[in-house]
């Protein structure tokens, strides 16, 4: 009789160790599999939002340099507008999906694309006074993304 009980013992606790070993096993698997997922979601959204910016920018630039094209610049203001519309519903995406350090660096980079978008859309402005800015504050958020997303930038002074 005891003898059954250690034997009937020994089976339930190998069944307990293999269902919490699978259970552990299988947590961890979906929680990778949520992270990739998330991450794949959170590259697109970063792309996605820089191309909107990029492109804005460019159509703000064009737009400056077409002042004496009216129909040419009205083009160039509408694409201007579609693109921030795009990337003002990308911020909101941005927002939920960043960590913090990338949303304040998406923040300055809205924060000089809208002084763009205003001096393309004044009659009186032909400067680039934000050109510099813009470049600098989308360096910065591409760091943020690359620390975000666990990318490392290779130091290319020591690859040549």
């Amino acid at each position: 009789m005891i003898t059954q009980i250690v034997t009937l013992l020994g089976v339930l606790i190998g069944a307990l160790t293999s269902y919490v070993s699978t259970t552990v096993a299988e947590r961890t698997r979906h929680r990778r599999t949520m992270a990739t997922r998330w991450d794949e979601r959170k590259l697109n959204t970063y792309v996605e939002y820089l191309t909107c910016v990029k492109e804005a920018a460019d159509s703000a630039k064009e737009s400056l340099k077409a002042r004496g094209n009216p129909d040419l610049q009205r083009a160039l203001l509408a694409t201007m507008n579609e693109a921030e519309k795009r990337r003002s519903v990308l911020f909101e995406t941005l927002i939920l999906l960043a960590e913090p350090s990338a949303v304040e660096a998406a923040k300055d980079v809205n924060q000089i694309l809208w002084q763009a978008l205003i001096a393309a859309r004044e009659s009186n402005c032909d400067r680039f006074f934000w050109v510099d800015d813009l470049m600098a504050a989308l360096n910065a958020f591409h760091e943020s993304a690359r620390r975000d997303l666990g990318l490392f930038k290779p130091d290319l002074d020591a690859v040549a």
